[in-house]
């Protein structure tokens, strides 16, 4: 397997010292953000589409760092009806295909999508428990009219390419859980779409992330390295569909995540939250059987650390993280001891 990290968190630093860090904590793969919700400094889409010396060189400062390309990611809502955003995350979807092939990569990471509820709508629009016929109605013009038109498209695009979708099974999307990932693979008859197993968003809606891992099994394509730590004082009051998120003031130049639409501010006491790899869940009791599962699937998957975690700098939480996924390999037996 292959342990690396997701630059997003280190967008700030250029390209070479993001590698170098990735390899002082002892990573050896990376996954670089290729466009979606959040920009692309570490990889230059036009330039790289247009060259192939380009690419050459690209993938030259990767192995001068010892470190495998191993994904692109483009989280981001292609199915979105806001006009400035959804067209603009398909695209970069749809380039990130091309470049994956170009570059010889063969992971994508993205989100399924979320688009409005009934034609014309203007606002993405997600049932949670469709307790009601309307609600029905709604999942069934979302499924049969926007999604898996769009995604047959993709799988045909990534088929073509010999690229594999990876689909991140993120809340607000339609594909949040392993069957909802199942209904559009079946749907789509897909054969080159299938998961992003990131556990960290499993955890926070009740589920078990080594039983997702194997009910989907070889739908299983690529992993995320991010935990959730519970906090079940809050979760008694709360529950976890917490709403209590604000907006986040326009003087603290919020994230854009296309269009109008920007990133809110967590409340302060959540019912859950991100954190880094061993601080939700043990090395042990949990990191240790995700991994062994993971391998079971494929001995050559890459898993990706994502930091998120606010109570460290990128660097701490990074290396927390580093150090916490290299010990639960080496104690899974596969590797990762430095």
């Amino acid at each position: 397997m292959k342990f690396g990290a997701y630059t997003a968190c280190l967008h700030d630093r250029p390209l070479d010292e993001t590698l170098k860090i990735l390899g002082e904590l002892g990573l050896t793969g990376a996954e670089i953000n290729a466009g979606g919700f959040i920009p692309a400094p570490h990889l230059p889409v036009d330039e790289l589409l247009g060259s192939a010396g380009a690419r050459e060189d690209y993938l030259g400062r990767f192995a001068q760092a010892g470190i495998t390309l191993t994904g692109l990611n483009v989280n981001g809502n292609p199915l979105n009806p806001h006009r400035e955003a959804g067209p603009k995350h398909a695209a970069d979807l749809h380039r990130a295909i091309d470049l994956g092939a170009a570059l010889g990569v063969r992971r994508v990471v993205t989100m399924s999508g979320l688009p409005q509820g009934h034609p014309g709508g203007t606002a993405a629009n997600w049932v949670v428990n469709p307790w009601d016929s309307q609600f029905l109605d709604i999942l069934d013009y979302q499924w049969n009219d926007v999604a898996v038109p769009f995604w047959k498209d993709v799988n045909a695009r990534a088929a073509a390419a010999d690229v594999k979708v990876c689909i991140e099974m993120h809340p607000q999307n339609l594909v949040f859980n392993p069957p909802t990932l199942q209904r559009l693979v079946e749907q789509t008859r897909a054969t080159h779409i299938g998961a992003e197993m990131d556990p960290s968003h499993l955890f926070w809606q009740g589920m078990d992330p080594v039983a997702c891992v194997e009910h989907l099994g070889d739908l299983v394509f690529h992993a995320a390295a991010k935990d959730t730590r519970i906090n079940p004082g809050n979760v008694k009051l709360y529950g976890v569909l917490d709403d209590r998120f604000t907006r986040t003031p326009a003087e603290q130049n919020p994230l854009t995540l296309g269009g109008r639409n920007t990133l809110n501010q967590w409340p302060t006491n959540p019912s859950w939250e991100f954190v880094a790899v061993g601080r939700g869940h043990g090395v042990e009791e949990f990191w240790v059987p995700f991994l062994r599962a993971l391998h079971a699937v494929d001995p050559e998957m890459a898993v990706n650390i994502e930091h998120e975690d606010q109570a460290f700098d990128h660097i701490e939480g990074l290396r927390l993280a580093a150090d916490n996924l290299l010990r639960a390999a080496a104690k899974a037996g596969l590797g990762g001891d430095r």
